[in-house]
């Protein structure tokens, strides 16, 4: 056997245990689970979550995910809490003690601590006879049969379990507390996602002088003047009060030609495309952007509660802004 197949075969044994690790945790979503997630919900403070070594990565991990979704959680280092950082942790947080045995020094040095202070204590282990599964108020039970090291010591399987265990708390916790996009986003400003769902379209319009527009029985010529000037690839066509009568696009321009119209002497009127679709400048720039995709069109007009314009986008400003 040549040494790539050695390696693909070794890749794929190990998928299929960590697979299978994955797999085993669904009997263990019961009713240990569910507590665990009452015990969180009615909490007035944070989980914190603590673990040694790899658990403790494993830990850090799920401490991001659970602050991001909706859970106040923060990783405390179970050594360095024995050298002050206990004083971080308050009686009315929730502790997440993470370790596959159940039985890491730096762990159980701490319990009689958390029972002293009366801090409730759900453990994640992989052993629900030790030491700190039976002193936790709870246990979440992420046992795996053999670790997908061929020796069965290194922590591949069992982090794996602990990892996805994790990720199942922070979405039920996540759903049960009716956590949104919206409220997702506010914990990412930073990112693609915060700025898809924060900015709105108002932030990304152009308006004012900016606003291509034309009365009614403009020239297309004059039109096409407006929409050159603009630069938008559009004009919005305006009643004589102001409201909005319609909207001319350069795809409306092309349908125009192949009619063999004559762009010197035809009005804006026989042409556009009356009144089109619309989006409201308090409106999240993504709804504006789905309305585009759902229309297949490449502009919008930006009305107010009286439907006169107030604002023009298109495809590229929501390409700039990182909308899409």
């Amino acid at each position: 056997m040549s040494q790539s197949s050695e390696l693909v075969q070794s890749a794929q044994r190990t998928i299929r245990l960590e697979l299978e690790a994955v797999e085993g945790l669904l009997a263990h979503i019961n009713a240990d689970f569910v507590r665990a997630c009452e015990m969180i919900l009615a909490s007035k403070g944070r989980v914190v979550v603590v673990g040694m070594g790899k658990s403790g990565h494993i830990g850090n991990k799920i401490a991001a995910t659970l602050a991001s979704t909706g859970t106040t959680a923060f990783f405390v280092h179970p050594a360095e809490a024995s050298h002050g950082d206990m004083g971080m942790i308050t009686k009315d947080d929730v502790i997440l003690a993470l370790s596959n045995s159940g039985t890491t020094n730096e762990i159980v040095t701490l319990l009689p601590l958390i029972k002293r202070l009366g801090i409730q204590m759900i453990s994640l282990t992989g052993n629900p006879e030790s030491t700190l599964a039976k002193a936790a108020d709870v246990n979440l039970n992420v046992h795996v049969a053999h670790e997908a090291c061929p020796l069965n010591l290194a922590p591949t399987s069992s982090t794996t379990a602990a990892l996805v265990m994790g990720d199942a708390l922070a979405v039920a916790l996540l759903e049960a507390r009716g956590f949104t996009a919206e409220d997702f986003a506010f914990s990412h400003p930073g990112g693609a996602l915060g700025r898809r769902l924060l900015l709105k379209v108002e932030n990304v319009m152009h308006s004012g002088a900016e606003l291509p527009s034309v009365p009614r029985g403009t020239l297309l010529r004059d039109a096409l003047m407006e929409m050159t000037r603009k630069g938008l690839g559009m004009t919005a066509i305006l009643e004589a009060d102001g409201r909005l009568a319609g909207i001319f696009t350069d795809g409306d321009l092309r349908r125009t030609l192949d009619r063999t119209i004559d762009i010197h002497t035809a009005t804006i009127d026989a042409v556009m495309t009356p009144h089109g679709k619309t989006a409201r400048a308090e409106m999240l720039a993504a709804e504006a952007l789905k309305i585009m995709e759902d229309h297949r069109i490449g502009a919008l007009i930006v009305v107010d509660n009286d439907d006169r314009p107030i604002g023009a986008l298109n495809l590229g400003d929501l390409l700039r802004a990182g909308v899409m």
